[in-house]
């Protein structure tokens, strides 16, 4: 009895039910650590520059690069796809990258920092570290790197985890270098010129990757939160928009294995999930429909049932009755007035147009789901195909009418093609060089319309930086082992045992053991909650308990303020220091004066900014850092003024404004604090003058 196939409706991706569908899922999270590159020591800085506010004065310098053979003496699939293209690179050289980074220079070991944190996440997550790293070559032509590939070094295999009940399994934890940052491209009668920033190359990044043990789109969310924040815990890695970045392997029984970039926001994992899903799901029907229209065995329900020895018969098969063939229409369509084809006609491009046959109404038309998703159709594939060779799109049949593209030349297109009822077409608009290439690319993804989805790296379609719909796009091919070789240039590393130990001994707590121990300060859950969010509950423990540096136990609450109004960065402003490099201690001692009531509140932001550019204070003890501080304040006016100096003019002014408190009582208070603490001049703690205010206003009215 013939199998009904997998059931599930396409145009409805969440009543999608992943276990019914053999659904099989793993994640791969890139995260950027905070050391400095990986391999040239220079600093990880982004210079979040776009391509019109570069300095001139920045060396650029252009760059083609082509697909080297690996190890085993074979050329990388995604590394061949990718020369095929006829780009050429431009590297702007940030302050920050150097001969290594342009591919001039040897690399440098391994950056200590980076390959400390990653054995301590290792650790972490209960992975097993190798006994040696070894660099490894990982070959990519995109361009993102001068030198062709990536190096990236295997740290640690088989750690586990367990998110909402289900244990997960960890594959490999990697350390590689990221990759150039990408700030435009251009078509011009060479080819493509894409221009790169080499401010990102080489930061160090941590990749783990998962076992395919996700059960549920709604599963990966949670795994991904659950990771990205046991890195957090580390405080060893960057924070903010692109630092870490999370990549979904994702497949059903009757479809394959896809990889998902570019899915940075985590609420729309399971959107992005469940839409492939239905994707996979569409294109298995649609090809078992053109397999019965020509007689062909159909596909089994489960990948791994499939025959090879049909698979290349059905090729062979396939490939004559999509015989493709490219030739130039554009005479027919001179005339058109849409801007479309009319500029593509001025500028001297071509359209070109490459029948399919028996296609007809199966490329089909845009149109969303009611929630806005477009649902999955074989000529948006088609599109994919012909932009990962190098033009912006295609036109096809089942499109038209339409593009000012009238039925007239709709049917002189077909006439010209030798097209029959049941076949379809498509336009390609750009020079000859760009859309033969282009439609040689569209060909070949129709023909798998005849097979199971094609293994390849897919991109989240994005409009202005955010998921358009959860929709992917084609990206280029899944690359195979032939794209990994040694690194020659760096020694091999033995991971000692002390390095291990070490890791496992520093295993960060987990933020819910952060937050209970900042509970313990007698601080309020809000500010708690602030400071954890902040990475600052360390220091704030450290100071409550007296473990910070030298000093004495501090205050909660005066330090937790601190550390969460603008002092820190009033203070940096001041001292011209970045606020994520001002020293804390410069803070500290300062709060500290201020409690022991040896310099007024106002003085805390001016001391503490002169303190943070004296670096030799840091190394004094505190008696003599106290002492420094004391003669700033008396130099700077900063010196709390004696109580019986507040009282005497917190006397004067209620005399002078007696009609008010008799008025107002306890209310006229605010108005007379400002008075008060303008004729001290700022010598004094607002908390002092309000409380001697108080007593004596209450001291009047009981009278």
């Amino acid at each position: 009895m013939a199998s009904l196939g997998p059931s599930g409706n396409v145009g409805n991706p969440d009543g999608l039910i992943p276990e019914e569908l053999g659904f099989m899922c793993g994640i791969e999270i890139h995260q950027q650590l905070s050391s400095g590159k990986l391999h040239s020591r220079q600093e990880g800085i982004l210079y979040e520059l776009n391509l019109e506010e570069i300095p001139y004065e920045w060396n650029r310098v252009r760059r083609k690069q082509r697909a080297a053979r690996g190890e085993a003496g074979k050329i990388d699939t995604a590394a061949a796809f990718e020369q095929k293209r006829n780009r050429s690179f431009i590297y702007v050289q940030t302050p920050n990258s150097g001969l290594i980074e342009l591919d001039e220079a040897p690399p440098l070991p391994l950056d200590p920092k980076a390959v400390e944190t990653t054995l301590r996440i290792s650790a972490m997550l209960n992975a097993t570290p190798a006994p040696h790293l070894q660099v490894m070559r990982k070959t990519v032509v995109d361009g993102s790197n001068t030198s062709g590939f990536q190096r990236t070094t295997l740290v640690a295999t088989g750690g586990k985890f367990e998110v909402e009940g289900t244990e997960v399994g960890i594959s490999v934890i990697c350390l590689e270098e990221d990759s150039a940052r990408k700030l435009g491209e251009e078509t011009n009668s060479e080819g493509q010129e894409v221009t790169y920033s080499l401010d990102r190359l080489g930061i160090p990044l941590v990749e783990i990757a998962t076992d395919p043990d996700i059960i549920s789109p709604e599963h990966a969310e949670a795994v991904s939160r659950y990771l990205g924040g046991r890195l957090r815990d580390t405080r060893s890695v960057r924070r903010g928009l692109g630092s870490i970045r999370q990549d979904l392997n994702v497949s059903i029984a009757c479809g394959d294995r896809v990889e998902i970039k570019g899915c940075q926001d985590l609420e729309w994992i399971p959107r992005i999930i469940r839409i492939e899903m239905a994707r996979q799901l569409h294109f298995f029907r649609l090809a078992n429909e053109l397999r019965a229209e020509q007689g062909y065995e159909p596909l089994p329900d489960d990948r791994r049932s499939d025959d090879e020895e049909d698979e290349a018969r059905i090729r062979t098969l396939v490939e004559k009755i999509l015989r493709g063939g490219v030739t130039d229409v554009t005479e027919v369509l001179v005339g058109i007035e849409t801007k479309m084809i009319a500029s593509a006609i001025r500028s001297d491009h071509g359209i070109f147009a490459m029948p399919l046959e028996g296609l007809s109404g199966r490329l089909g038309s845009k149109k969303a789901e009611s929630d806005g998703i477009q649902l999955p159709r074989l000529g948006r594939e088609l599109s994919g195909a012909a932009k990962r060779a190098g033009v912006k799109g295609i036109i096809h049949s089942d499109e038209l009418p339409g593009y000012g593209i009238e039925q007239k030349h709709v049917e002189s297109i077909n006439r010209r093609l030798g097209i029959q009822k049941n076949d379809a077409f498509v336009l390609c608009i750009a020079p000859e060089w760009q859309a033969r290439p282009s439609l040689d690319a569209v060909l070949r993804r129709a023909r798998m319309a005849y097979h199971r989805i094609p293994k390849e790296v897919r991109n989240v379609v994005l409009k202005k930086g955010q998921p358009a719909d959860g929709t992917t796009m084609p990206l280029r091919p899944l690359p195979g082992g032939a794209r990994m070789y040694p690194e020659t240039d760096i020694p091999v590393v033995k991971i000692e045992r002390e390095s291990w130990s070490h890791a496992i001994d520093t295993i960060p707590m987990e933020a819910s053991e952060r937050l209970e121990r900042l509970m313990s300060t007698g601080l309020s859950s809000t500010q708690c909650e602030a400071i954890l969010g902040a990475q600052l509950d360390d220091i704030l423990y450290d100071c409550s308990s007296g473990s910070f540096h030298d000093l004495p136990p501090q205050k909660p609450q005066s330090v937790a303020t601190a550390l969460l109004d603008q002092t820190i960065n009033e203070a940096s402003r001041e001292a011209e220091i970045e606020p994520s490099s001002f020293p804390i201690l410069s803070i500290i001692d300062a709060i500290h004066a201020r409690d022991q009531d040896l310099i007024t509140r106002d003085g805390v932001i001016a001391i503490s900014s002169l303190h943070a550019n004296y670096p030799d204070i840091h190394q004094m003890p505190l008696d003599r850092r106290i002492e420094w501080i004391c003669l700033q304040a008396e130099a700077l006016g900063f010196v709390p003024a004696d109580e019986s100096v507040v009282s005497s003019i917190v006397d004067e002014v209620v005399s002078e404004n007696m009609a008010l408190v008799d008025a107002r009582g306890e209310n006229s208070i605010g108005p007379l604090m400002g008075k008060v603490m303008k004729r001290l001049g700022g010598a004094a703690d607002g908390k002092v003058v309000s409380r001697v205010l108080k007593e004596k206003i209450i001291s009047i009215a009981q009278k």
